[in-house]
């Protein structure tokens, strides 16, 4: 199979999808790949690294999308990009269709298919390759926090560890999976007073077995998250349904209880936010306000540490990559049930309930086109 990956687009992405590392694991098993010139520069990888593991160097993003049979990227296609797509291509990238209209009527459109990293799911029910990216985010959070928190940068100018003598920064996690168990770990690392919300007490416990006193978990009840939303410095919105728009967790009421300067950091943005006053920025005009409160609403929050983070999602994705290109997207899917979760968009049909359900789109489901 031609495997093609370009550059990414998106406004201050710097990951790419695949490592010279990649390529070389995909060309062993016999594939071509395509790579389109300075692709991975940003991640620190240069087009004579991947020139020495067997791959081939095209000019333009045309190129890639012209010749390859399976395109593998970071972030979902852009217009531009999904003008490009053919039908029966296959697409292997993060997605995020939930809050995008657009895209999902564009990649319904294309006639190819399209399998999500996001929805890809594991034996014990986990998300692995959303997974590195949300270790990755959710330890950025509280640095991206601190940063806004910051007098000079909006915030009420608090100091996340405090000195002696004074409060450190109360910090309010509102999930407490993936991100929000690293985003309570960082928080907590920089000395800030930290609390993690739940609606899972089997998860709350498990948080508390293992971290003990270093930070407190409570149940996610609606009071309880208004009465330490009101508290926090920092407020870190980390809830995520699969495949699914992200719950509005605090609403623009609630803002004129907070702290002026206090600040919002919302993971789920890709997902379209857990805040209702949240609206996607990016790395290059991170931070707005809304009523004394700063949002920090980055959507590619990884981005910025994009060598670290290609390297840990493409460790995630290559076995997956490859079974795509081995067998082809049908029986890659039929033998996997976990890369069957995956699959969005197949020859014009849409075939991920949630996505369905959140814009109104008849959904085929996933056996139905796998069997046709």
């Amino acid at each position: 199979m031609k495997i093609g990956c370009p550059t990414e687009i998106k406004a201050q992405e710097f990951r790419v999808g695949m490592t010279p590392d990649a390529a070389a694991e995909a060309i062993a098993h016999g594939h071509e790949v395509l790579i389109q010139k300075g692709a991975g520069v940003g991640a620190g990888f240069e087009d004579s690294d991947y020139e020495a593991q067997g791959a081939r160097i095209v000019d333009t993003a045309e190129a890639v999308f012209d010749e390859a049979e399976m395109i593998v990227k970071v972030k979902e296609p852009q217009a531009s990009e999904r003008k490009m797509l053919s039908e029966g291509q296959i697409l292997f990238t993060y997605l995020h269709l939930a809050p995008d209209r657009a895209q999902t009527e564009d990649l319904i459109a294309s006639g190819a298919t399209c399998i999500a990293y996001e929805t890809v799911t594991d034996a014990k029910g986990g998300l692995p390759l959303l997974a590195p990216m949300s270790e990755v985010a959710g330890k950025l959070a509280p640095q991206m926090g601190a940063w806004t928190l910051q007098k000079a940068n909006g915030g009420r100018g608090v100091l996340m560890g405090g000195v002696p003598g004074v409060f450190p920064a109360r910090v309010v996690v509102i999930g407490g999976g993936t991100v929000g168990q690293n985003a309570a770990v960082v928080a907590q690392g920089m000395g800030a007073d930290v609390v993690v919300l739940d609606r899972s007490l089997p998860r709350l416990r498990q948080l508390d077995d293992l971290y003990k006193d270093r930070f407190k978990t409570i149940y996610a009840s609606k009071a309880a998250t208004a009465e330490l939303v009101a508290e926090a410095d920092m407020v870190i919105g980390a809830v995520l349904v699969p495949g699914a728009a992200a719950p509005k967790l605090v609403s623009r009421e609630q803002l004129s209880g907070m702290k002026p300067g206090a600040v919002l950091v919302d993971v789920a943005i890709d997902q379209g936010g857990c805040f209702e006053t949240s609206k996607a920025t990016t790395h290059q005009d991170p931070v707005y306000e809304v009523d004394g409160v700063m949002h920090y609403c980055v959507a590619n929050m990884p981005g910025a540490v994009a060598r670290t983070s290609t390297m840990a999602l493409n460790n995630a994705t290559m076995p997956f990559m490859l079974a795509l290109a081995d067998k082809g997207w049908k029986t890659a899917c039929a033998d996997d049930p976990h890369l069957k979760a995956g699959l969005n968009v197949h020859a014009g049909k849409l075939t991920y309930a949630a996505v369905g359900e959140a814009l109104g789109i008849d959904v085929t489901p996933v056996d139905e086109v796998i069997n046709a």
